[in-house]
């Protein structure tokens, strides 16, 4: 979320990255335990960078020749100083291109099925974006004040069998426990953790005449982090596909974590919204934060 609001809204590093470099971002928690061509890509990349050590985070920006070369590295939000890095790093490499034109194409031979999944055959995907809605202290702080007003992104995906039974008026046990697991969680300020499946307390949602509702109270043993939430919205279907989803989850959301630091204190409202992706969006095929390398296991 930081990074949208500073360094990639800088209009002179939007330009850059538009017409002057070939933008990729990727999740490299993906990419630095793929077994495949494109997992030795990148670890061929990142490993002449500072961030080596495959065994842990290796995040940050990095400019790289198509053979390969690391050209800079850099894990800096100041939109100036990434703009400035950029056109220096462009300036040295445009001096000796020359002699560093010709690249061989690189075929794609390995592909680690773990990391390269696709959406469910016959299922739906859904955009879901939460957003605190109050209770953090005022601030005069740039960079906070970003993290509070910060919505997130991630997709939900829906099986095959759970879309014949949205058609059908039914909210399957299944996609229930999905949304509330992985999905009704405070991912605002950073990656959030999910809940384990024994703190989900209740769950319950049905589907009348195309309007939804439900409830969900999920907490830790601890209580030290917990949402109690609502929802409605509608679904409408034609021909026995849905072709309208429009869900809100909002209640008070409590706690933070490791990666979610500074939540606001005690209780606080989050809203969570679900609306139908139209199948355009190459985004639909990023998979869910919360299926990282395991989607049986998310999808179940």
């Amino acid at each position: 979320m930081l990074d949208r609001a500073s360094t990639f809204a800088h209009p002179e590093t939007v330009e850059l990255l538009k017409n002057r470099l070939v933008p990729v971002a990727i999740d490299q928690a993906y990419q630095r335990r793929q077994q495949d061509t494109e997992g030795e890509f990148y670890r061929k990349i990142a490993g002449q960078g500072p961030r080596s050590n495959f065994d842990s985070t290796t995040q940050g920006f990095y400019i790289a020749t198509a053979s390969g070369k690391l050209l800079l590295y850099n894990n800096n939000r100041d939109p100036e100083k990434v703009s400035r890095l950029i056109k220096e790093t462009l300036r040295k490499f445009e001096a000796q291109v020359g002699s560093t034109s010709n690249v061989v194409g690189i075929k794609a031979d390995k592909i680690d099925q773990r990391f390269n999944v696709s959406p469910p055959e016959g299922g739906l995907v859904l955009r879901v974006h939460a957003k605190v809605l109050g209770g953090y202290e005022p601030t005069a702080d740039r960079w906070q004040s970003i993290f509070q007003n910060a919505m997130s992104r991630d997709n939900l995906w829906i099986t095959k069998d759970e879309h014949r039974a949205l058609a059908d008026g039914e909210v399957p046990v299944s996609l229930q426990k999905r949304i509330a697991r992985f999905h009704l969680v405070d991912n605002t300020r950073g990656e959030p953790p999910m809940w384990n499946p024994e703190e989900i307390r209740n769950v319950r949602m049905s589907l009348n005449d195309g309007r939804l509702e439900g409830k969900v109270e999920l907490s830790t043993d601890r209580g030290d982090r917990g949402f109690d939430a609502e929802l409605k919205g509608e679904i409408a279907v034609d021909a026995g596909r849905v072709t309208r989803f429009d869900i809100v989850a909002l209640g008070q959301f409590r706690g933070d974590g490791r990666y979610t630091r500074g939540a606001p204190e005690g209780k606080f409202p989050l809203a969570i919204s679900f609306t139908l992706a139209d199948g355009t969006d190459i985004a639909d095929r990023v998979p869910p934060q919360g299926s990282r390398g395991w989607l049986p296991g998310y999808l179940r």
